[in-house]
């Protein structure tokens, strides 16, 4: 689907471009330049104008008071506050449209209007009909999510300013037939700080579905009150370009088609309008911005899939290159913007329209059982992947283990507006599907159970969520290629095609809680066999309540007197842990709540990636006291160092962490006088080898090999302290991760089957290299022990079977005494330690996070080398099975937009004539 660039009236056009009065819109003028008085201009409040002659970004407290300024000015607005960030700034919004739609009760009124038309169980389409002619439809725009991605902020309040003040028929068409909600700034920490995560190094454009973090989870809530037709997410990215929709493939298939269709129109809008105000030259266009490149409509954490599938909107990804001036970047940003605008509101009768269709069809394909098929946009791609023949009309989350985890997915769930129903009689499904690729006839769903029928409006969001596979069409991948939320949570859920009728129940408030009160000399119990029960459990310990676990069955008790039932009743709640009072006095091994270090490297970011997910995980949700240790420390065994009885290692592209020979015989020795080492994914790993920890060494990848974010089935060690709770075959989430060789000195408590039972999701080239190999390992070494993840367990907070396992480790030196572990010693492990620990480490490019392959045909490979020989000397080249892959160090795991040459590469290739099989960055 191709753009097609015409000229569009006055309505797409920026501020300075002529505009003629608008018959229908009495009262306005021709002037664009004629303004309210008494609603405050961006240079009175800030010194500067916003735009042409900008010198300067605004501040995070110049946008807040710029907001509340116009808010108290203009009767066309009004403001407030979205949520507040991790560090409590509040990120404030504008809401404005015209004083009829402002009027007081009547913007509560055009809310309800447009939420109604997203069920039309209990709305007529002639009701419909005259919602879509009479009300107003509802854009958002959204800046700054990534902190240092400055110049939308800006926009937005030069288009806020617009709207509040102007008198032109184009600001009359816009706020009479809009309401635009306009966010400045989602991530007001990583914009002080000029970084683009938050301040728990989180990438809040990943959040979405998960919503973990406090910028996310509240923006949400308004979206849902203010639910968009239009959602505009203003980013930057290298280079001087701009890009707008069309998107590169791949599309999730659960997108309906009139978000795709809006976006596409949207993006024409743009590319007509945008050749103005010196942005860049109307005949040279395709030096000025591009489309179908770089950014997709695939993953469900971004600014655009969430609002496009769970909002039926136009979910659009606007990137300005960052290499412009200030007021080039601000100028072009709000071009896009009022020329979306413009389109939304010309086309509003339309839209609403085509709104209140997305949810029909919704409900038809939910009760006919029908996916989406897959498609693509992106000129000269096919389809590669067709989504299956499969009918689905029913998903089930069973409630025999995990129930805390069970009942976080069903708030998740409820808060996107998904009705889900409680099991009240168990009853057969004849034909179901198990996660994990098996099936099973005359299966008995309990009493209990959850059921997500597909019969509501919500269809699309509830199979983009659940959905055992993502079916990617095109092997193109900007980010991870599954989260299907059930494998994520290690929940045991099936899906099927039959039609039934269970009787069953509405969920309409939260599970969870103490069943009742437990006599005096009694305890209270629960299984710690989630991420929730692990939360509870440290919350348990934190106020100091004498916890035991039964290192057998898993389950924790405390005596009934220790705390108070109102009390452990709001913890279990909130949990969503179901707590049971008993007369029987608490037993098992006394849980200690352990004093954790953890390790900074050589001065790593504690605001990034692996390290910002453990202190928020384990400081933030768990309420522990996380004492940052660096390397120096180690090296010189200060009391930072020695005085933890936990030291946890993140994730990095390190190989010793910058542990000399001292550091690591140091960190040895604190090993096997009882510490407890764990160690995440790539640098976890291999520091721990460095120091002779593990007898584990890294299988070298296979050319070609390729795992993009997916999921894995493990077979769980019987027995392991460490894997205690989970079942005995479990989900494993896999990025490219290191590859592990089985210990032969400690218990590897997670495996990929070598046998029938292997089985994976999402997109994977090579991955029976994993086959028999290890994912996770507990090395006893002494009185302590080493528990080491092959792969990321607390990947961004929402791979809750991982985070469980961490509260297992770190929990694990109060499970068994160190004479007990040191007792036995495994003959030799010493000699087969140090062995691996001299084994060379496979030629990966440096252990980097993750390279950036291109697939080409080997017919193609000269030519496609001669292109790359333009932009790097560094590209590595192998082949395999008729495909040849450059692979290109990527050292500071950069994402594609911020990569300093791969989308203008890719472009090159692309116009070459080279066809690329697959690009993963």
């Amino acid at each position: 689907m191709g753009i097609a660039v015409t000229a569009l009236a006055a309505l797409v056009l920026p501020m300075s471009a002529p505009a003629h009065a608008n018959p229908a819109k009495p009262g306005c003028v021709q002037d664009q330049n004629a303004h309210l008085s008494e609603v405050p201009t961006p240079e009175s409040v800030l010194g500067f104008p916003l735009g042409k002659g900008q010198p300067r970004v605004v501040t995070t407290e110049e946008i807040g008071k710029y907001v509340d300024a116009v808010g108290r000015a203009s009767r066309r607005v009004v403001t407030g506050t979205v949520a507040h960030s991790v560090t409590g700034q509040a990120l404030p919004y504008a809401i404005v449209s015209s004083e009829h739609n402002m009027a007081p009760g009547q913007l509560r009124k055009i809310a309800d209007q447009v939420r109604s038309l997203r069920d039309p169980r209990s709305l007529r389409p002639d009701k419909a009909a005259r919602i879509a002619a009479d009300t107003p439809a509802i854009v958002w725009i959204a800046g700054n999510v990534h902190g240092g991605e400055k110049s939308g902020a800006d926009a937005a309040l030069k288009t806020l300013y617009e709207l509040a003040s102007g008198l032109s028929c184009d600001v009359a068409l816009r706020n009479d037939d809009l309401v635009t909600v306009i966010v400045p700034t989602q991530n007001p920490d990583g914009r002080d700080a000029g970084r683009r995560q938050n301040a728990y190094g989180f990438d809040l454009n990943r959040d979405w579905f998960a919503r973990t973090q406090p910028e996310t989870d509240g923006k949400i809530d308004m979206l849902r009150d203010y639910p968009p037709q239009v959602f505009v997410d203003a980013h930057e990215m290298g280079g001087r370009q701009y890009f707008f929709p069309p998107n590169a493939d791949p599309i999730h298939h659960e997108i309906a088609d009139q978000p795709v269709d809006w976006i596409n129109r949207i993006g024409a809008a743009n590319a007509a309008g945008f050749g103005y105000n010196g942005a860049c030259t109307a005949t040279v266009t395709t030096e000025c911005f591009f489309n179908y490149a770089t950014y997709d409509l695939f993953y469900m954490g971004y600014g655009d899939t969430v609002p496009s599938t769970g909002f039926g909107a136009a979910g659009m990804t606007f990137e300005k290159g960052s290499a412009s001036a200030d007021e080039d970047r601000v100028q072009q940003q709000f071009n896009t913007q009022w020329a979306t605008t413009g389109w939304a509101a010309a086309n509003k009768r339309e839209v609403l329209q085509g709104y209140y269709d997305i949810w029909r069809t919704a409900l038809d394909e939910g009760a006919r059982g029908a996916l989406e098929p897959n498609q693509v946009v992106q000129p000269a791609n096919t389809v590669q992947f067709p989504v299956p023949d499969v009918t689905v009309r029913s998903y089930f989350l069973l409630p025999d283990r995990q129930i805390g985890d069970v009942r976080r997915l069903v708030d998740r769930l409820r808060g996107m507006d998904v009705e889900v129903y409680r099991v009240k009689k168990a009853l057969t499904v004849p034909n179901a599907r198990i996660f994990g690729g098996r099936s099973a006839h005359d299966l008995t769903v309990p009493e209990g159970a959850y059921w997500i029928p597909m019969d509501q409006p919500q269809k699309h969001w509830i199979q983009a969520l659940l959905g055992e596979d993502p079916y990617v069409p095109f092997p193109y991948f900007y980010d991870v290629s599954s989260w299907s939320n059930p494998l994520l949570m290690g929940v045991d859920t099936v899906y099927t095609g039959d039609a039934l009728q269970p009787k069953a129940e509405l969920v309409k408030d939260g599970d969870g809680g103490v069943t009742g009160p437990a006599p005096r000399g009694g305890s209270y119990s629960y299984p710690m066999d989630s991420a929730a029960a692990s939360e509870l459990t440290f919350r348990l310990l934190g106020m100091g309540v004498p916890v035991t676990r039964d290192l057998t069955t898993g389950v924790v008790s405390l005596p009934a007197s220790a705390v108070g039932l109102d009390a452990l009743d709001r913890l279990a709640n909130s949990s969503g842990v179901t707590v049971e009072g008993a007369a029987r006095p608490a037993a098992g091994t006394a849980l200690r709540t352990p004093d954790v270090g953890l390790f900074a490297g050589t001065g790593i970011s504690t605001t990034s990636g692996s390290y910002g997910e453990a202190r928020y995980v384990l400081g933030a949700r768990w309420g522990l006291t996380l004492t940052p240790v660096t390397a120096a420390d180690v090296n010189g065994n200060t009391p930072a160092f020695t005085r933890r009885t936990v030291l946890v290692v993140p994730d990095g592209s390190s190989a010793t962490g910058g542990l000399d020979a001292q550091g690591l015989a140091n960190l040895k020795a604190w090993v096997a006088a009882g510490g407890t080492y764990v160690g995440l994914r790539n640098e976890g790993t291999r520091v721990a080898r460095a120091a002779g920890l593990t007898s584990t060494t890294e299988k070298a990848k296979p050319t070609g090999y390729q795992v993009i974010g997916s999921h894995f089935r493990v077979d769980v060690a019987a027995g392991s302290p460490i894997g205690l709770g989970r079942p005995a075959e479990d989900f494993q989430f896999n990025n490219g991760d290191p590859i592990l060789n089985p210990s032969t000195t400690g218990v590897n408590v997670l495996t990929y089957p070598a046998d029938g039972t292997f089985w994976s999701n999402g997109y994977t080239v090579g991955a029976d290299a994993l086959k028999g190999t290890t994912a996770l390992v507990d090395e006893p070494a002494g009185a302590g022990h080493a528990v080491l993840f092959a792969y990321n367990p607390l990947f961004r907070a929402y791979n809750e079977n991982g985070i469980h396992l961490v509260a297992n480790a770190l929990l694990a030196p109060a499970q068994q005494a160190p004479q007990q572990r040191a007792a036995a010693p495994t003959p030799g492990a010493d000699a087969r330690r140090a062995a691996a620990e001299k084994a060379p480490e496979p030629d990966d490019l440096g252990g980097e996070w993750r390279p950036i392959t291109i697939q080409v045909a080997d017919a193609d490979l000269a030519r496609a080398q001669a292109v790359v020989a333009k932009y790097t000397g560094t590209a590595r080249t192998a082949s395999a099975g008729g495909s040849s892959y450059i692979t290109i160090p990527n050292p500071q795991g950069l994402a594609a937009d911020e990569h300093p040459f791969l989308r203008d590469l890719i472009s090159d290739l692309r116009e070459t004539g080279v066809p690329l099989r697959s690009v993963v960055a």
